[in-house]
């Protein structure tokens, strides 16, 4: 059963977005009904009181907290946030299906002590072909890298099939890896508005397409989410030195290059060494040090 989880900053608990989901015994019932199935995060209030829908997360297993007697962990894989926050509710009609069966005055009541609560597989559907209509709309195939050629057939959204269909391609979609990878390009090559975060190049080809790409800094192989924060925007030939643990970060964002191990060709590459590299101008964006930490040790072994 697909559910929706209610996560805010500041909670309380012991979220860790795209990892893990903290939560009373309360609710462990339908937490225990969406194992192993999707669920879609919401931030309840944020950003001024902006109520959306933000990211989709698979939920593998369910660990209780043994240091607070009550409560448990809902541990969380393939996170994938989305290209923009989706409205829980747009032009009178709220994304929740029993939101809409009731009058809006009694919405907010409704929803108290209910952060975690089911959801259809129709609006499931909807909310994500919402969030990620950029990543997923054609005309931007080649900005994001995307080859549609390469898409099987099911990984595509008509809201014209029936609702279980519609449901089925939809996580055919969050399961895709050349749409994950799409959909992390995008947002780390937004957040670094095109640039190598080591040259600070800023490439666009003839046809008016970014040359930079984005870097995991985590490898996803490994474990690693896609995420911005476990992001980094190179351009090819210091993707293939930092994916070969060659060059790697400090937590200050300075760059550590393996001097012996790097061809004195490249090594000009690097003459701003002792600077910070270029950085989103969004702080929330930059690379996680825990990302960071890991890399590090692959660069140092």
């Amino acid at each position: 059963m697909k559910a929706v989880f209610d996560t805010k900053p500041g909670s309380g608990y012991d979220d860790e977005t795209a990892q893990r989901y903290h939560f009373p015994h309360r609710y462990s019932a339908i937490v225990a009904d969406a194992l192993g199935d999707w669920v879609v995060l919401r931030r309840p209030r944020a950003d001024g009181g902006n109520l959306a829908y933000f990211a989709v997360a698979r939920v593998a297993r369910i660990d209780p907290d043994v240091r607070l007697p009550g409560h448990a962990y809902a541990r969380l894989v393939e996170y994938l946030a989305f290209d923009a926050p989706v409205p829980w509710r747009a032009s009178g009609r709220y994304a929740e299906e029993p939101l809409r069966r009731i009058p809006q005055k009694q919405v907010g009541l409704y929803l108290r002590g209910r952060s975690v609560r089911p959801l259809s597989a129709d609006d499931f559907a909807a909310i994500i072909a919402t969030g990620l209509s950029d990543t997923l709309d054609p005309t931007n195939a080649r900005r994001f890298g995307l080859d549609p050629d390469a898409l099987d057939a099911s990984a595509s959204y008509d809201p014209s099939l029936p609702a279980g269909e519609r449901a089925w391609r939809i996580e055919a979609v969050l399961s895709n890896r050349i749409v994950r990878d799409a959909s992390f390009r995008r947002a780390v090559c937004l957040a670094y508005d095109d640039r190598c975060a080591v040259t600070r190049l800023r490439m666009i080809n003839g046809d008016g397409l970014s040359e930079v790409q984005a870097a995991h800094i985590w490898p996803v192989a490994q474990g690693g989410p896609d995420v911005v924060q476990n992001g980094i925007a190179l351009s090819a030939t210091v993707h293939w030195l930092f994916d070969r643990h060659l060059i790697s970060l400090t937590d200050d964002y300075r760059l550590q290059v393996a001097h012996n191990r790097v061809p004195p060709e490249l090594r000009a590459l690097f003459r701003q060494q002792s600077e910070r590299i270029h950085l989103p101008r969004d702080r929330s964006t930059w690379p996680h040090p825990t990302y960071l930490a890991r890399h590090r040790e692959a660069f140092s072994g």
